[in-house]
């Protein structure tokens, strides 16, 4: 537990402050995570006996950030068709070494861990988007706090139970509560939109943080494994900690984007 609170007390407040200052160091932030990420992810799928393509695949994330970075949406999107493209071409020309299994895990791979978590960088770079990317990670961490809470006083009937048999259908409400109630503070006292945005939103935050908690438990259930890596010591890997927002932020971004 102390190590725990150590790795919190340290990585919480670098990891706001790099997204506070913005720019570069967003970048240079989201660049570390996707990149640990998507090695976790590589990890994972050899513990499943799957083959990972590592070095294909971290040089299709690098390019994906160069593109992040420095290109349009067109350029973004032209990586991702690019990248299927050579995922099932690779498929074709190596079949029967490279199963389907093979290339759809080495696929996604890219997709999970770089293109859904760099939405942070992309959520960031919004007007307002530090106040909206401060209320996704807000709602994220307050929806775990309220199913933890909630979940360990009163939860009785399981969620997933072949996933995670501590997660609870009361704390997953106990979590929605909190998310909305916090949410409401943010908009009385950062103002913008109306507050039933503000309510959509944390509905939103909340269901897909606890569905992205539980991909990436079955994920870890799949290849039989406690924890994404030991990076960070008392939380796991970069999975571990991240899982709930890399389902929120793109939700959030789009959200965003098309409503305001």
């Amino acid at each position: 537990m102390a190590t725990r609170t150590i790795s919190a007390l340290i990585g919480g407040p670098l990891f706001l402050g790099l997204i506070y200052l913005g720019g570069e160091y967003t970048a240079f932030l989201v660049a570390v995570l996707t990149l640990l990420a998507l090695k976790e992810f590589l990890q994972i799928g050899e513990q499943m006996g799957v083959h990972a393509w590592s070095k294909l695949t971290m040089l299709v994330g690098v390019v994906w950030l160069i593109s992040l970075l420095f290109g349009g949406a067109e350029w973004r999107l032209g990586v991702l068709v690019l990248w299927l493209l050579i995922g099932l071409g690779r498929l074709a020309l190596t079949y029967p070494r490279a199963s389907l299994t093979e290339a759809s895990f080495n696929i996604l791979a890219i997709f999970y861990s770089v293109v859904l978590l760099s939405h942070l960088y992309l959520l960031r770079q919004l007007p307002n988007g530090l106040e909206w990317t401060f209320l996704t990670i807000f709602l994220v961490w307050s929806t775990d706090i309220g199913a933890y809470l909630i979940g360990r006083q009163f939860g009785k009937h399981l969620l997933a139970p072949h996933v995670s048999p501590k997660k609870t259908i009361e704390g997953s409400l106990g979590g929605l509560l909190l998310s909305i109630a916090v949410a409401l503070v943010f908009w009385r006292l950062v103002g913008g939109p109306s507050w039933i945005m503000y309510i959509i939103l944390a509905v939103i935050i909340t269901i897909s943080a606890q569905i992205g908690d539980l991909f990436e438990s079955a994920l870890k259930r799949s290849a039989g494994v406690k924890d994404s890596g030991k990076l960070i010591p008392g939380h796991g890997g970069i999975l571990d900690r991240f899982d709930s927002l890399i389902f929120a932020l793109p939700l959030v971004y789009y959200g965003v984007t098309l409503l305001t």
